[in-house]
């Protein structure tokens, strides 16, 4: 019981860092903004990633959220994630940045994964 709580802190934990409090910090500086414009995307859809990054990001962190709830934001982020990967590839090619998101995918997994660990346990 107490690996899963260890993996899942410091899994979510990560995701909570680098999809919720960077992108409040970032999204609007000027590099966040040609990155987004490098891929294609319009500016609002930079503000649109960020909002739903900030709130997934909480509701994964957030102990007295539902679980039903945490559901959504893990499959959000699985499908923001493998957007990145196939967003990067279709622009830059499959250069070793490009799989750079995947990373995050095995880091949410190991989230998912604990997290219903210790769902079980409850």
């Amino acid at each position: 019981m107490k690996k899963y709580k260890i993996i899942f802190w410091v899994t979510t934990g990560i995701i909570f860092l680098f999809e919720g409090v960077m992108p409040a910090f970032t999204s609007q500086t000027e590099m966040a903004k040609e990155g987004i414009r490098h891929l294609g995307y319009p500016d609002y859809f930079g503000v649109m990633l960020t909002v739903f990054k900030v709130l997934g990001a909480l509701a994964l962190i957030i102990p007295r959220i539902p679980g039903r709830i945490k559901e959504w934001a893990y499959a959000g982020f699985a499908f923001d994630f493998i957007a990145a990967f196939v967003s990067n590839w279709a622009v830059d090619g499959l250069t070793p940045s490009a799989f750079f998101p995947l990373v995050f995918v095995g880091i949410l997994v190991l989230s998912y994964v604990n997290f219903h660990k210790l769902q079980q346990n409850d």
